[in-house]
């Protein structure tokens, strides 16, 4: 695994040497750092436009740290990957537009606050976390008798809570609602949105769910007996349940698809994306705890197939 992540690095900053600068970049990629992920996404993206006929010598890769020092840049787009590539390019005198990518809904609707800038045309994002209604369906595959959903909302995610109330009652399900405030414990939250709940939802919020709080949410869970669904596969490997994710691969594809449009002269879409791609992790040693048998990839086909129901 290490031997396979130290290649693919290379194989980035290889094409980092290989590829144009300033002037001749038609796109310009910018990561927030030097990471598996990141590297996994530029190369996703750059392998997609390539697929359909643009030349790996029209892109440029930088950091967020080179940036600066890049000198005068004239691509037709900007790809940030990440949120500190998008707060870096939303803070420079740009003419070209950027989609930020793999980066959750609520960091984009940060770099917005602290730039001032407003999602447009010029700046837009492919969102790393999922849709809530996506969220939900996959509950309903995977719990159909589960009614009652227990729900920790931190200052990042709250303003999400009205159309989560709005689908959840659509489709007759309950919420068990919570609010963790900037500096507040966990715990106290934490119990009354289990107290009842047949399953967890973890959205993606620092506040709440982060390395020093999740082990506590899923010991606390667990004790309760109600199964966490989480948005990261690295929560299922410490003991959730269920995980919808995107893969930096499937971001990079999308991102492609975006790009290659933007390229051929569409605009970039005024209202930010969800990814349309997603993957869903399983846990099976929890499932069984459970008494539930749950296929990961029969998870992802069905719910691919209800979304593209008409």
């Amino acid at each position: 695994m290490l031997v396979s992540l130290r290649l693919l690095l290379l194989t980035f900053w290889l094409g980092c040497l290989a590829a144009p600068t300033g002037q001749a970049a038609t796109v310009v990629i910018v990561s927030s750092e030097l990471s598996p992920a990141y590297a996994q996404a530029a190369e996703s993206l750059e392998r997609e436009l390539e697929r359909t006929g643009w030349s790996r010598h029209d892109m440029l890769q930088l950091t967020a740290a080179e940036l600066a020092g890049a000198g005068v840049l004239t691509p037709k787009l900007f790809v940030a990957l990440g949120a500190q590539a998008a707060n870096a390019l939303a803070l420079a005198p740009l003419k070209a537009p950027v989609l930020c990518a793999l980066l959750p809904r609520s960091s984009f609707e940060r770099v917005l606050r602290s730039s001032g800038r407003k999602a447009s045309s010029q700046f837009s994002a492919l969102y790393l976390d999922q849709p809530l209604s996506r969220q939900l369906g996959l509950i309903q595959l995977a719990l159909p008798e589960a009614r009652r959903i227990g729900v920790l909302w931190g200052p990042d995610s709250q303003a999400q809570a009205p159309t989560l109330r709005t689908l959840a009652q659509a489709r007759g399900l309950t919420l068990l609602e919570a609010n963790v405030e900037q500096g507040e414990l966990l715990f106290p939250g934490l119990k009354a949105a289990l107290e009842g709940a047949d399953v967890l939802l973890a959205l993606a919020d620092p506040q709440v769910f982060n390395s020093s709080s999740i082990q506590n949410i899923l010991l606390t869970s667990f004790r309760a007996g109600v199964p966490l669904v989480a948005f990261s596969p690295a929560y299922v490997r410490a003991g959730a349940l269920l995980a919808l994710h995107v893969t930096p691969e499937q971001i990079g594809q999308q991102a492609a698809t975006i790009v290659g449009g933007v390229l051929q002269g569409k605009a970039l879409s005024v209202t930010p994306l969800y990814s349309q791609d997603f993957s869903v992790a399983v846990n099976e040693h929890v499932a069984r705890s459970l008494g539930l048998r749950l296929d990961a990839v029969a998870l992802r086909t069905l719910l691919r197939q209800r979304e593209a129901a008409p």
